[in-house]
């Protein structure tokens, strides 16, 4: 078997996608107010056994449809409970099949080696990482946009004969994801794509949108249940969620940002990659172009016309949906998931060429790569050995939190952490010898790219851990529960929208809101800030006793968190 076979690669492939993510998206606990928002929806599904439309978080609809939390509910059956690791499966696995069908569709099109190198860049940019590594609904959604889009370009090949039911299927997949936009970027790229090449208008008008129109089926049967459950308030929360999102007209805070922000962080997203990029702007030939408008145009045309057909739609995946994106007030770096792969292939090609024309660039970028793992490693040990710890803690200077944190780094040596050190050492040592054959084969390329996952593997099995662990409020909740073992508990946050997501998914969905049900007697969560608001418009009818506080402010809503214990006044 050849070493750059298909086969060969694909089964590569595969090994570094599971052993860079699987082993790790259990490690961390909730520490946002979002993964367990998404998580506790599962659970309400496995607990009510209502699989359309579930309360949550005391009497919430979720906000998105629901094929991620079906995914996460599935795979925590199988397991035996909703976990961390269950609720991010969903969410490694399809970064997995993204780099797996990513490398087969530019293997067929393009050659084994440069789709290899694509589906390496996709898994390792630093946007890719982190969703793959959360319990989010976006990565869930760019696999069935980008898997969609795989099936069209096939469709096209074809000269649009029939009707493209798989891609219908994964179409229907995203809009039950996120609504709509899995159905319009897909028909959008693929109507762009076949205008630029000729198609009849009105044929590509017709067949894109009884393709739609299948696509629809799905969607719209859960759409119509949860009608029936919902009625006019799941109404109100799709118009809002998909139409007023758009318009940013949002009832609450919905990311409004500047076109700008998708060009930072879209480099930011593809961090170390686009360093190299940055790199290579210092060691490029520039010269100003001499055309009129109409030359440039006609020019432009005419590369249109000659543009390889897998190179022109891979361009429109990329500018097309980006394009979309920029439209909407709300933004989010997450959005533009389903541009990765497609990004990335421009970059491998571009990384081919400099390894070719400009070395030089390869090895500043080898040796800033180099220098900042031996940085990392150098830090890591000092901190995993507290050998600052006392003068840190004595000297007065430092603030808790910072003390707090690098305390939590002193711990005894375990396998995996002089593993990864004694590899990064290895792999660091393989770049540098590497150096010299730089002209000869892509081994110093993969050398690089071999070391920036070895990097992401020591922070996602030892440091990302031990400072998102420290950070979370789950040892909070655990007092929680072992103060409150059962029954419900009362809660109550000022902002819009907020809850205690992350006290309520490790309480098994037992928090509720106290204005709705004002009981008798009972526990109440509440933050500091907005425990005077309780106080007051209730002094007349109950007595809180403080009971509980919370050693640091909360994930989700940003503040100390108390628990009284509460009574009617009779």
């Amino acid at each position: 078997m050849k070493l750059d076979s298909k086969s060969t690669l694909g089964i590569l492939l595969i090994t570094i996608s599971i052993l860079t993510l699987i082993p790790f998206i259990g490690l961390t606990d909730f520490h946002t107010k979002g993964e367990p928002r998404e998580a506790i929806v599962a659970v309400s599904m496995l607990d009510s056994g209502n699989w359309i439309l579930p309360e949550n978080n005391g009497g919430d609809m979720a906000y998105k449809p629901p094929m991620f939390h079906w995914a996460i509910a599935v795979t925590s059956f199988l397991a035996g409970e909703v976990t961390e690791f269950t609720s991010r499966f969903p969410s490694a696995l399809s970064a997995i099949i993204i780099a797996l069908f990513t490398f087969l569709f530019y293997a067929k099109r393009t050659n084994n080696n440069l789709a290899f190198l694509t589906s390496l860049l996709f898994l390792s940019a630093f946007e890719i990482h982190r969703a793959a590594m959360a319990s989010r609904v976006d990565m869930v959604l760019a696999l069935f946009i980008i898997l969609a889009l795989f099936q069209l370009y096939q469709w096209t090949e074809k000269n649009l004969k029939g009707i493209p039911l798989i891609a219908t299927l994964f179409m229907g997949a995203a809009t039950l994801t996120k609504g709509p936009v899995g159905i319009i970027l897909p028909c959008a790229v693929t109507g762009a794509y076949l205008l630029l090449r000729n198609e009849n208008f009105w044929k590509l008008f017709y067949k894109l949108l009884i393709t739609a129109l299948i696509s629809c089926i799905l969607p719209a049967i859960w759409y119509y249940l949860a009608y029936q459950q919902g009625g006019s308030e799941f109404i109100n929360l799709v118009m809002e969620e998909n139409f007023g999102r758009f318009l940013g007209k949002m009832s609450y805070e919905s990311h409004e940002q500047p076109i700008i922000y998708y060009i930072y962080t879209t480099i930011a997203g593809f961090i170390p990659w686009s360093i190299l990029v940055l790199f290579s702007l210092f060691a490029l030939k520039y010269s100003s172009p001499n055309l009129s408008v109409k030359t440039w145009w006609n020019k432009l045309k005419s590369a249109v016309k000659n543009t390889d057909p897998i190179r022109l739609f891979t361009f429109l995946a990329f500018a097309v949906i980006f394009v979309f994106y920029c439209i909407p007030k709300s933004k989010r770096s997450v959005y533009l998931l389903p541009i990765y792969p497609f990004l990335a292939f421009f970059l491998a090609e571009y990384m081919l060429y400099l390894l070719k024309k400009h070395q030089k660039v390869w090895r500043a970028f080898g040796i800033f790569l180099s220098i900042l793992t031996g940085l990392v490693l150098i830090i890591f040990i000092v901190l995993k050995s507290g050998w600052v710890l006392p003068y840190l803690t004595n000297s007065g200077n430092f603030p808790e939190d910072i003390i707090y944190y690098i305390d939590a780094f002193h711990s005894s040596w375990d396998f995996v952490s002089v593993g990864c050190v004694i590899i990064l050492i290895i792999v660091l040592y393989q770049v540098y010898k590497n150096k010299r054959e730089l002209s000869l084969n892509n081994r110093y390329l993969y050398s690089v790219v071999a070391l920036f996952f070895w990097l992401q593997i020591l922070l996602d099995a030892t440091i990302l851990p031990t400072i998102l662990n420290a950070k979370s409020m789950r040892p909070f909740a655990q007092q929680v529960e072992e103060l409150i073992p059962e029954g419900k508990i009362y809660s109550y946050v000022g902002a819009p929208m907020m809850r205690f997501f992350i006290i309520n998914f490790y309480n098994d969905n037992r928090v509720v809101e106290f204005e709705k049900e004002q009981p008798e007697e009972g526990y109440l969560l509440v933050g500091e800030k907005d425990y005077p608001h309780i106080a007051g418009k209730y002094s007349d009818k109950y007595k809180f006793t403080d009971i509980l506080k919370s050693p640091r402010k909360g994930n989700d809503v940003k503040d100390i968190i108390h628990i009284y214990q509460f009574e009617k006044i009779k």
